[in-house]
Protein backbone atom coordinates (compact mmCIF):
# COMPACT_ATOMS: atom_id res chain seq x y z
CA UNK A 1 0.00 0.00 0.00
CA UNK A 2 1.65 3.35 -1.21
CA UNK A 3 0.87 6.49 -0.02
CA UNK A 4 -1.61 8.37 -1.90
CA UNK A 5 0.65 11.14 -2.98
CA UNK A 6 3.55 8.57 -4.53
CA UNK A 7 5.63 9.82 -7.33
CA UNK A 8 4.59 13.41 -7.39
CA UNK A 9 7.53 15.25 -7.24
CA UNK A 10 7.44 18.72 -5.62
CA UNK A 11 10.38 21.53 -5.57
CA UNK A 12 9.71 23.58 -2.32
CA UNK A 13 11.38 27.31 -2.28
CA UNK A 14 12.29 27.55 1.32
CA UNK A 15 10.53 29.97 3.09
CA UNK A 16 9.17 29.94 7.34
CA UNK A 17 6.29 28.97 8.63
CA UNK A 18 3.33 27.99 6.26
CA UNK A 19 5.20 27.48 3.27
CA UNK A 20 7.10 24.47 5.01
CA UNK A 21 4.25 23.24 6.85
CA UNK A 22 2.61 22.63 3.35
CA UNK A 23 5.74 20.57 1.97
CA UNK A 24 5.75 18.70 5.29
CA UNK A 25 1.98 17.86 4.92
CA UNK A 26 2.73 16.73 1.13
CA UNK A 27 5.84 15.32 2.22
CA UNK A 28 4.45 13.25 4.88
CA UNK A 29 1.09 12.19 2.48
CA UNK A 30 4.06 10.45 -0.28
CA UNK A 31 5.26 13.04 -2.14
CA UNK A 32 9.17 13.89 -3.21
CA UNK A 33 10.11 16.79 -2.12
CA UNK A 34 13.34 18.82 -3.15
CA UNK A 35 14.24 22.21 -0.91
CA UNK A 36 15.87 24.93 -2.46
CA UNK A 37 17.99 26.77 0.21
CA UNK A 38 20.16 30.00 -0.43
CA UNK A 39 23.81 29.40 -0.47
CA UNK A 40 24.03 31.48 2.93
CA UNK A 41 22.03 29.14 4.91
CA UNK A 42 24.15 26.44 4.30
CA UNK A 43 27.79 25.29 4.77
CA UNK A 44 29.80 21.77 4.55
CA UNK A 45 29.31 21.37 8.31
CA UNK A 46 25.85 22.21 8.41
CA UNK A 47 23.60 20.02 10.49
CA UNK A 48 19.84 18.99 10.37
CA UNK A 49 17.70 21.23 11.92
CA UNK A 50 15.54 19.93 14.25
CA UNK A 51 12.55 21.25 12.66
CA UNK A 52 9.59 18.93 12.12
CA UNK A 53 8.49 21.42 9.54
CA UNK A 54 11.48 20.55 7.04
CA UNK A 55 11.10 16.54 7.54
CA UNK A 56 10.45 14.32 5.33
CA UNK A 57 12.52 16.17 1.56
CA UNK A 58 14.07 13.74 0.11
CA UNK A 59 17.32 16.20 -1.02
CA UNK A 60 18.01 19.70 0.33
CA UNK A 61 20.26 21.51 -1.98
CA UNK A 62 21.70 25.34 -2.08
CA UNK A 63 21.32 27.77 -4.83
CA UNK A 64 22.03 31.10 -5.60
CA UNK A 65 18.88 32.02 -7.47
CA UNK A 66 20.13 35.75 -8.30
CA UNK A 67 22.73 34.12 -10.17
CA UNK A 68 21.80 32.94 -13.87
CA UNK A 69 23.52 29.84 -13.44
CA UNK A 70 21.86 28.84 -10.05
CA UNK A 71 18.40 29.84 -11.78
CA UNK A 72 19.00 27.53 -14.51
CA UNK A 73 19.55 24.51 -12.30
CA UNK A 74 16.09 25.44 -11.16
CA UNK A 75 14.25 25.95 -14.09
CA UNK A 76 16.17 22.64 -14.70
CA UNK A 77 14.66 20.73 -12.03
CA UNK A 78 11.47 22.38 -12.86
CA UNK A 79 10.86 20.37 -16.11
CA UNK A 80 10.35 17.01 -14.09
CA UNK A 81 8.39 18.86 -11.52
CA UNK A 82 5.04 18.51 -10.85
CA UNK A 83 4.32 21.32 -8.42
CA UNK A 84 6.55 24.17 -7.21
CA UNK A 85 5.83 25.96 -3.96
CA UNK A 86 7.35 29.03 -3.04
CA UNK A 87 6.41 31.70 -0.43
CA UNK A 88 7.56 35.18 -1.07
CA UNK A 89 6.09 38.95 -1.38
CA UNK A 90 4.51 39.10 -4.77
CA UNK A 91 7.07 39.54 -7.89
CA UNK A 92 10.49 38.51 -6.28
CA UNK A 93 10.23 35.23 -8.37
CA UNK A 94 9.00 37.20 -11.12
CA UNK A 95 11.87 39.25 -10.46
CA UNK A 96 14.24 36.46 -10.10
CA UNK A 97 13.20 35.09 -13.73
CA UNK A 98 11.30 31.97 -11.83
CA UNK A 99 7.91 33.69 -12.00
CA UNK A 100 4.87 31.06 -13.12
CA UNK A 101 5.41 32.13 -16.96
CA UNK A 102 8.94 31.04 -16.94
CA UNK A 103 8.69 27.91 -14.52
CA UNK A 104 5.38 27.06 -16.87
CA UNK A 105 7.30 26.95 -20.38
CA UNK A 106 9.74 25.08 -19.28
CA UNK A 107 6.83 22.30 -18.18
CA UNK A 108 3.10 23.68 -18.92
CA UNK A 109 1.68 20.63 -16.62
CA UNK A 110 3.22 22.25 -13.70
CA UNK A 111 1.21 23.68 -10.77
CA UNK A 112 2.51 26.63 -8.97
CA UNK A 113 1.54 27.38 -5.75
CA UNK A 114 1.87 30.53 -4.11
CA UNK A 115 1.68 31.38 -0.30
CA UNK A 116 1.52 34.61 0.96
CA UNK A 117 -0.16 36.56 3.32
CA UNK A 118 -2.28 39.47 1.32
CA UNK A 119 -2.46 37.37 -1.57
CA UNK A 120 -1.00 38.60 -5.23
CA UNK A 121 -3.20 41.51 -5.74
CA UNK A 122 -5.20 43.73 -3.45
CA UNK A 123 -3.70 47.28 -1.39
CA UNK A 124 -1.76 45.08 1.06
CA UNK A 125 -0.48 43.00 -0.97
CA UNK A 126 3.45 44.28 -1.56
CA UNK A 127 3.33 44.63 2.35
CA UNK A 128 4.77 42.68 4.97
CA UNK A 129 2.15 41.11 8.01
CA UNK A 130 2.14 38.44 10.23
CA UNK A 131 -0.93 35.71 11.47
CA UNK A 132 -1.87 38.45 13.78
CA UNK A 133 -2.42 41.36 10.69
CA UNK A 134 -4.28 38.49 8.95
CA UNK A 135 -6.33 37.38 11.49
CA UNK A 136 -7.38 41.13 12.32
CA UNK A 137 -8.42 41.87 8.95
CA UNK A 138 -10.14 39.18 8.07
CA UNK A 139 -12.51 39.27 11.21
CA UNK A 140 -11.36 36.41 12.97
CA UNK A 141 -9.16 37.77 15.65
CA UNK A 142 -12.05 40.45 16.96
CA UNK A 143 -14.50 37.86 18.18
CA UNK A 144 -11.76 35.63 20.38
CA UNK A 145 -11.00 36.92 24.30
CA UNK A 146 -12.66 38.37 27.54
CA UNK A 147 -14.79 41.53 26.40
CA UNK A 148 -13.12 43.95 28.69
CA UNK A 149 -9.79 43.16 27.01
CA UNK A 150 -7.86 43.32 23.89
CA UNK A 151 -8.39 40.45 21.98
CA UNK A 152 -5.55 37.95 22.70
CA UNK A 153 -3.25 36.30 20.78
CA UNK A 154 -4.26 32.80 19.70
CA UNK A 155 -0.47 31.91 18.47
CA UNK A 156 0.07 31.65 15.01
CA UNK A 157 -1.89 28.55 13.99
CA UNK A 158 -5.24 29.77 12.34
CA UNK A 159 -3.71 32.17 9.01
CA UNK A 160 0.15 30.76 8.77
CA UNK A 161 -0.91 27.10 9.34
CA UNK A 162 -4.66 26.64 9.00
CA UNK A 163 -5.71 29.10 6.81
CA UNK A 164 -2.45 29.37 4.79
CA UNK A 165 -0.48 26.12 4.57
CA UNK A 166 -3.36 23.55 5.05
CA UNK A 167 -4.55 25.58 2.12
CA UNK A 168 -2.56 25.77 0.06
CA UNK A 169 -1.89 22.06 0.23
CA UNK A 170 -5.38 21.43 -0.44
CA UNK A 171 -5.41 23.75 -3.20
CA UNK A 172 -2.39 21.60 -4.59
CA UNK A 173 -4.37 18.29 -4.14
CA UNK A 174 -7.32 20.03 -6.03
CA UNK A 175 -5.17 21.20 -9.11
CA UNK A 176 -3.46 17.91 -9.29
CA UNK A 177 -6.69 16.10 -9.13
CA UNK A 178 -8.02 18.06 -11.45
CA UNK A 179 -4.98 18.34 -14.07
CA UNK A 180 -5.89 15.54 -16.93
CA UNK A 181 -2.88 13.70 -18.45
CA UNK A 182 -1.04 15.87 -20.92
CA UNK A 183 -3.01 18.63 -19.62
CA UNK A 184 -1.75 22.19 -18.03
CA UNK A 185 -0.91 22.86 -15.18
CA UNK A 186 -2.43 25.90 -13.21
CA UNK A 187 -1.33 28.70 -10.65
CA UNK A 188 -2.39 28.39 -7.46
CA UNK A 189 -2.87 32.07 -5.30
CA UNK A 190 -3.14 30.67 -1.70
CA UNK A 191 -3.29 34.12 0.53
CA UNK A 192 -3.55 33.81 4.86
CA UNK A 193 -5.93 36.29 5.02
CA UNK A 194 -8.38 34.24 2.57
CA UNK A 195 -8.00 31.35 4.22
CA UNK A 196 -8.47 33.20 8.07
CA UNK A 197 -11.37 34.44 6.30
CA UNK A 198 -12.87 30.79 4.77
CA UNK A 199 -12.17 29.47 8.72
CA UNK A 200 -15.24 31.93 9.78
CA UNK A 201 -17.78 30.31 7.70
CA UNK A 202 -19.92 29.29 10.13
CA UNK A 203 -19.35 32.05 12.26
CA UNK A 204 -21.13 34.44 9.61
CA UNK A 205 -23.60 31.42 9.38
CA UNK A 206 -24.60 32.63 12.80
CA UNK A 207 -24.39 36.15 12.29
CA UNK A 208 -26.88 36.44 9.57
CA UNK A 209 -29.18 33.91 11.77
CA UNK A 210 -29.05 36.44 14.66
CA UNK A 211 -27.38 33.60 16.83
CA UNK A 212 -23.50 35.62 17.16
CA UNK A 213 -23.85 39.20 18.36
CA UNK A 214 -21.01 41.51 18.06
CA UNK A 215 -19.87 41.82 21.73
CA UNK A 216 -17.21 39.29 22.97
CA UNK A 217 -17.39 36.83 25.56
CA UNK A 218 -21.20 36.79 24.89
CA UNK A 219 -22.18 34.27 22.71
CA UNK A 220 -22.10 30.33 22.09
CA UNK A 221 -18.24 29.53 21.10
CA UNK A 222 -16.66 32.67 22.51
CA UNK A 223 -16.41 31.71 25.93
CA UNK A 224 -19.82 33.73 26.70
CA UNK A 225 -21.67 30.21 27.29
CA UNK A 226 -21.04 28.82 31.10
CA UNK A 227 -20.89 25.09 28.58
CA UNK A 228 -18.36 25.87 26.42
CA UNK A 229 -15.27 27.56 28.11
CA UNK A 230 -12.09 26.57 30.59
CA UNK A 231 -12.41 26.81 33.89
CA UNK A 232 -9.70 26.61 36.84
CA UNK A 233 -8.91 23.81 39.08
CA UNK A 234 -7.84 23.51 42.48
CA UNK A 235 -4.18 23.08 41.41
CA UNK A 236 -3.67 25.72 39.40
CA UNK A 237 -4.55 23.55 36.24
CA UNK A 238 -7.69 24.27 33.69
CA UNK A 239 -10.31 22.04 32.52
CA UNK A 240 -12.10 22.63 28.61
CA UNK A 241 -16.14 22.32 29.13
CA UNK A 242 -17.91 21.95 25.31
CA UNK A 243 -21.26 20.49 26.74
CA UNK A 244 -23.44 22.12 24.27
CA UNK A 245 -26.30 19.78 23.01
CA UNK A 246 -28.69 19.28 25.67
CA UNK A 247 -28.10 15.49 26.30
CA UNK A 248 -24.31 16.42 27.12
CA UNK A 249 -25.20 19.39 29.27
CA UNK A 250 -27.19 16.82 31.62
CA UNK A 251 -24.08 14.58 31.85
CA UNK A 252 -22.34 17.64 32.81
CA UNK A 253 -24.13 18.82 35.49
CA UNK A 254 -24.59 15.59 37.00
CA UNK A 255 -20.78 15.36 37.07
CA UNK A 256 -20.64 19.01 38.94
CA UNK A 257 -23.55 17.33 41.54
CA UNK A 258 -25.58 20.43 40.24
CA UNK A 259 -29.13 20.05 40.52
CA UNK A 260 -30.95 21.26 36.73
CA UNK A 261 -33.79 22.10 39.15
CA UNK A 262 -31.61 25.29 40.69
CA UNK A 263 -30.59 26.66 36.97
CA UNK A 264 -32.50 28.69 34.65
CA UNK A 265 -32.42 27.04 31.04
CA UNK A 266 -29.23 26.13 29.59
CA UNK A 267 -29.95 29.18 26.29
CA UNK A 268 -30.99 31.76 28.62
CA UNK A 269 -28.41 33.99 28.16
CA UNK A 270 -29.20 36.94 30.64
CA UNK A 271 -27.84 33.72 33.18
CA UNK A 272 -24.85 33.36 31.97
CA UNK A 273 -22.73 35.22 33.81
CA UNK A 274 -24.20 34.08 37.07
CA UNK A 275 -23.89 30.03 35.81
CA UNK A 276 -20.31 31.02 34.80
CA UNK A 277 -19.71 31.75 38.37
CA UNK A 278 -21.65 28.76 39.86
CA UNK A 279 -19.63 26.70 37.95
CA UNK A 280 -16.20 28.34 37.83
CA UNK A 281 -16.53 27.83 42.00
CA UNK A 282 -17.21 23.98 41.20
CA UNK A 283 -14.23 23.32 39.18
CA UNK A 284 -12.06 25.04 41.69
CA UNK A 285 -13.00 22.80 44.28
CA UNK A 286 -10.87 19.86 42.98
CA UNK A 287 -7.94 19.45 41.58
CA UNK A 288 -7.70 18.70 37.41
CA UNK A 289 -6.94 14.97 38.06
CA UNK A 290 -9.82 14.46 40.32
CA UNK A 291 -12.43 16.32 37.50
CA UNK A 292 -10.79 14.14 34.86
CA UNK A 293 -11.62 10.89 36.87
CA UNK A 294 -15.37 12.43 37.47
CA UNK A 295 -15.82 12.61 33.71
CA UNK A 296 -13.77 9.85 31.84
CA UNK A 297 -15.39 7.82 30.17
CA UNK A 298 -18.71 10.17 29.75
CA UNK A 299 -20.54 12.53 27.34
CA UNK A 300 -19.99 15.50 29.38
CA UNK A 301 -17.53 16.55 26.81
CA UNK A 302 -15.16 17.41 29.27
CA UNK A 303 -11.05 17.44 29.08
CA UNK A 304 -7.94 18.64 30.58
CA UNK A 305 -6.01 21.39 29.10
CA UNK A 306 -2.51 19.68 28.51
CA UNK A 307 0.28 21.57 27.52
CA UNK A 308 2.02 20.54 24.93
CA UNK A 309 4.65 18.23 26.49
CA UNK A 310 1.22 16.76 27.98
CA UNK A 311 -0.05 16.04 25.16
CA UNK A 312 2.29 14.08 23.66
CA UNK A 313 2.10 11.21 26.63
CA UNK A 314 -1.63 11.57 27.09
CA UNK A 315 -3.47 8.23 26.95
CA UNK A 316 -5.57 8.77 24.26
CA UNK A 317 -2.88 10.59 22.33
CA UNK A 318 -0.48 7.41 22.34
CA UNK A 319 -3.37 4.69 21.86
CA UNK A 320 -3.89 6.56 18.19
CA UNK A 321 -0.26 7.15 18.03
CA UNK A 322 -0.87 11.08 17.36
CA UNK A 323 3.02 11.74 18.34
CA UNK A 324 6.17 10.06 16.91
CA UNK A 325 9.71 10.83 17.58
CA UNK A 326 12.44 11.68 14.71
CA UNK A 327 15.83 12.56 15.78
CA UNK A 328 15.14 12.90 19.57
CA UNK A 329 12.36 15.28 18.37
CA UNK A 330 8.56 14.38 19.50
CA UNK A 331 6.27 15.93 17.22
CA UNK A 332 2.78 15.18 15.59
CA UNK A 333 2.51 12.25 13.50
CA UNK A 334 1.19 12.69 9.42
CA UNK A 335 -2.13 13.02 9.51
CA UNK A 336 -4.71 12.01 8.18
CA UNK A 337 -5.25 8.39 8.22
CA UNK A 338 -6.18 6.09 5.01
CA UNK A 339 -7.65 2.84 5.14
CA UNK A 340 -5.55 1.64 1.52
CA UNK A 341 -2.61 3.56 2.07
CA UNK A 342 0.67 3.53 4.43
CA UNK A 343 1.99 6.81 5.95
CA UNK A 344 5.62 6.14 6.27
CA UNK A 345 7.67 7.01 8.94
CA UNK A 346 8.65 11.12 7.97
CA UNK A 347 12.53 11.35 7.45
CA UNK A 348 14.67 13.74 9.44
CA UNK A 349 15.26 17.06 8.01
CA UNK A 350 18.26 17.12 5.70
CA UNK A 351 20.59 19.02 6.62
CA UNK A 352 20.82 22.49 3.86
CA UNK A 353 21.94 22.06 0.86
CA UNK A 354 23.40 18.66 1.53
CA UNK A 355 22.25 17.19 -1.28
CA UNK A 356 23.43 19.41 -4.35
CA UNK A 357 25.81 17.30 -5.81
CA UNK A 358 23.40 14.53 -6.14
CA UNK A 359 20.44 16.04 -7.51
CA UNK A 360 23.06 18.31 -9.78
CA UNK A 361 24.56 15.54 -11.39
CA UNK A 362 20.92 13.76 -12.10
CA UNK A 363 20.43 16.61 -14.07
CA UNK A 364 23.48 15.68 -16.00
CA UNK A 365 26.00 18.17 -14.72
CA UNK A 366 29.68 16.64 -14.43
CA UNK A 367 31.68 16.69 -11.46
CA UNK A 368 33.80 18.95 -12.92
CA UNK A 369 31.06 21.78 -13.84
CA UNK A 370 29.99 21.11 -10.08
CA UNK A 371 33.00 21.77 -8.73
CA UNK A 372 33.11 25.12 -10.63
CA UNK A 373 29.99 26.11 -9.78
CA UNK A 374 30.56 25.71 -5.92
CA UNK A 375 33.63 27.62 -6.58
CA UNK A 376 31.78 30.50 -7.71
CA UNK A 377 29.24 30.40 -4.71
CA UNK A 378 26.59 29.50 -7.33
CA UNK A 379 25.84 26.47 -4.89
CA UNK A 380 27.02 24.87 -1.54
Amino acid sequence: MTAPLTGIRVLEIASLGPGPFCAMVLADLGADLIRVERPTTASPASDPPPDPLQRGRNASIALDLKDSEGLEVLLGLVESTDVLIEGFRPGVMERLGAGPDECRARNPALIYGRMTGWGQEGERAATAGHDIDYLAISGALYPIGDADRPPPVPLNLIADFGGGGMLLALGICAALIGRTPGGAGQVIDAAMVDGAALLTAMLHGMRATGMWGEDRNANLLDGGAPFYRSYETADGRFMAVGAIEPQFYAVLLEGLEIDPEELSGQYERAHWPAMTEQFAAVFSGRTRREWEQVFAGTDACVAPINDPGEATTDSHMAQRGSFIEIDGVVQPAPAPRFSGSDLPIPSSPRPPGADTDRVLAGLGYTMERIAELRQRGVII
